[in-house]
């Protein structure tokens, strides 16, 4: 049975105005008992199948976006060069769907679940700032886990399968011994999470966004890195850089 359908309007790749649509009314992201939401394993398998196409300068920017829908924090205008809209006319429409048992919860489910991808008319950018909306744009029950699994969709390396709905309903494990482990002394810890000096003050906006942008590309998979230490990497990365530029 169909669990969760993505629409993405968007313009030509050639076109020289960008533009981005949602329509996220069929993502089904009530649990409806079960965990985890549906729209969240197909928003984590649109950017794990995706993904690997963008550039390092791509995935920083998806990321940061990715931080600034999690901090609630005002979206500045066009991201990628796309500038996400209201209106769909004009654009042409890419559907993503996830098929599966109607309680995707236990391993034998995930295990059935199955994505119909429509990628023939868009660039990979556009399906993932797609993704990245619509996760921001889910009601706040799963708007975290949302959010989470594009991060972990974004460090995903490997097939679109049994593996990848299994990491992406396993959560993010670590985020409690991150968030002890910052609150202990924040400063230093983004400093040297960013690898500045501890001690040293807190530089600039720009050397931050720099020196995360080259941490970023350091932490992704695409460079050996395991799937889940790259998802639990970005994520310290993000809540350093969130650190720092707050001071």
């Amino acid at each position: 049975m169909l669990l969760a359908e993505l629409d993405i309007f968007h313009s030509r790749p050639i076109a020289p105005t960008r533009r981005l649509a949602i329509d996220s009314a069929r993502l089904h992201d009530a649990r409806n008992g079960h965990a985890p939401a549906p729209g969240s394993l197909l928003l984590g398998a649109v950017c794990a199948r995706f993904s690997p196409e963008l550039s390092s300068e791509q995935l920083g920017e998806i990321t940061e976006l990715v931080h600034d829908l999690k901090q609630r924090q005002p979206i500045a205008q066009p991201r990628l060069r796309h500038r996400l809209q209201s209106d769909r006319v004009g654009l042409t429409r890419s559907r993503q769907r996830l098929y599966g048992p109607e309680a995707a919860a236990s391993a034998e489910s995930l295990g059935r679940l199955d994505c119909e991808f429509d990628g023939s008319r868009a660039t990979a950018s556009q399906l993932i700032l797609g993704a990245v909306y619509a996760a921001g744009m889910t009601t706040a029950p799963v708007r975290g886990e949302a959010l989470q699994a594009v991060r972990q969709g974004l460090a995903w390396r490997g097939v679109v399968g049994p593996a990848l709905f299994a990491y992406l309903a396993s959560g993010d494990s670590s985020a409690r011994a991150r968030a002890e482990l910052a609150a202990s002394d924040p400063i230093d810890w983004a400093l040297e999470t960013l690898g500045f000096e501890r001690g040293g003050g807190v530089p600039g906006q720009s050397a931050v966004r720099r020196c995360f942008r080259e941490a970023l590309r350091a932490a992704h998979p695409d460079l050996g890195a395991a799937e889940t230490e790259a998802a639990d990497r970005i994520a310290e990365l993000s809540e350093a850089r969130r650190i720092l530029l707050a001071r």
